[in-house]
């Protein structure tokens, strides 16, 4: 499957949206987890590191553990949407703009997740799997798969992303404008530019997108 161009009338934006902790309260729930499976008490707000091991200090065996329960189809479908995420987009949607979700996630966690993002109402939005991360889980490839070269091609006016980790993949596009939606981890990042703005919420993300509306001639 190729990503979709923009086409037909009318000035047309599109959205690169991260999945997790942008749509839905991942790392809220891998708290609840490390707590169950390890006796692991980490408050959701000492969540200071993008990466849940050392966040939690977890031995390797351990990290592995819970990351293969939090991608269990059961428990994927368990997490809470992020208040107002999936209105904003659909808004987005109607308007005539492009939403892309473009996930980290390994590909093993296709089906639950497509259909998470249809039981709360995101039918529309096409899902991506890019490897951000470097995970070993990406060897399958398939329609839902982006390589990183199909990935470079696209083109964005804004991207709502949570990891610092991830920016690096905005570097192609100069003129794009990144909603960071804020995190405990990343609170202490530096952001790259002025560009890059910070928003506690999705009334924020809709309330930047409307004030900072790119020119379509250019």
């Amino acid at each position: 499957m190729q990503p979709a161009q923009i086409g037909g009338e009318g000035f047309q934006m599109r959205f690169y949206v991260d999945y997790d902790d942008c749509l839905c309260e991942t790392a809220y729930a891998f708290t609840k987890i490390a707590k169950r499976l390890f006796g692991k008490e980490v408050p959701y707000e000492k969540v200071r590191f993008f990466d849940l091991q050392e966040s939690f200090g977890l031995t390797d065996e351990e990290y592995v553990q819970l990351m293969t329960e939090g991608h269990k189809p059961e428990i994927l479908l368990s997490y809470e949407e992020t208040p107002g995420a999936s209105q904003v987009l659909n808004e987005w949607l109607d308007q005539g703009h492009e939403v892309y979700v473009i996930t980290g996630r390994p590909h093993s966690s296709c089906e639950p997740s497509r259909r998470w993002l249809d039981e709360h109402g995101l039918n529309r939005v096409p899902l991506y799997f890019l490897n951000k991360y470097g995970r070993d889980s990406f060897i399958q490839k398939n329609d839902f798969n982006l390589e990183l070269e199909d990935y470079y091609r696209m083109q964005f006016d804004y991207a709502v992303e949570d990891s610092p980790r991830a920016f690096q993949f905005f570097d192609h596009l100069p003129k794009l404008k990144v909603c960071v939606f804020d995190r405990p981890w990343n609170r202490e990042c530096e952001l790259p530019g002025q560009d890059y703005i910070r928003c506690r919420d999705w009334k924020r993300i809709r309330d930047v997108v409307g004030m900072t509306q790119p020119d379509p001639s250019g």
